[in-house]
């Protein structure tokens, strides 16, 4: 079991249930699942850029790769509908706190002049959303392979009904909020 999903079970459905004012336990928010994606626009003239995608992909989360194609097709940028267009990869139980504690504690610390995530990237339903401008912040990545420096999505669905309880959520975990 993740150390991080212990660690919440164990303190945090407790203080965050005193702190939200609920009644019941089963109403704390928790986490449902971790997307994370890389959608590269050069994968209209060149597919083979999506395999180091897809790999590095799956070397950071621990789990296979899926394929992303394009819904429609766009003439502006010679683009057709079922073209190869990105990579996404959906965590869930302990990969997703074993992810989530890595990008908390591990790939956050590595970025340059990090003074936090911005706090309004909430949906409005508790939901959280994040972009990373390269991944060789994470530490699994060998920064000799790389062939380009590449950005992700970062997508954290919570069982939050407000922004307010995914943030205490999310702040509990030790999620960097800017001030």
């Amino acid at each position: 079991m993740a150390r991080l999903k212990k660690q919440f079970e164990k303190e945090g459905i407790p203080k965050l249930k005193e702190q939200l004012k609920l009644k019941n336990a089963m109403q704390v928010p928790c986490l449902k699942k971790i997307t994370v994606s890389i959608c590269l626009s050069e994968a209209v003239q060149n597919s083979k850029v999506l395999d180091k995608a897809a790999a590095d992909l799956a070397v950071i989360t621990g789990q296979k790769a899926k394929m992303t194609r394009a819904k429609k097709s766009i003439a502006n940028f010679k683009l057709r509908a079922g073209q190869p267009l990105g990579v996404v990869v959906t965590l869930r139980k302990d990969r997703m706190y074993e992810f989530l504690d890595r990008l908390i504690n591990v790939a956050f610390p590595r970025v340059r002049d990090f003074r936090g995530i911005p706090p309004k990237a909430f949906d409005g339903r508790g939901n959280y959303s994040l972009g990373v401008k390269e991944q060789i912040i994470f530490p699994e990545i060998n920064y000799d392979t790389i062939d380009k420096v590449r950005g992700m999505n970062i997508n954290i669905e919570t069982s939050a009904k407000t922004d307010e309880q995914g943030k205490a959520l999310l702040q509990y975990l030790g999620m960097p909020f800017r001030t």
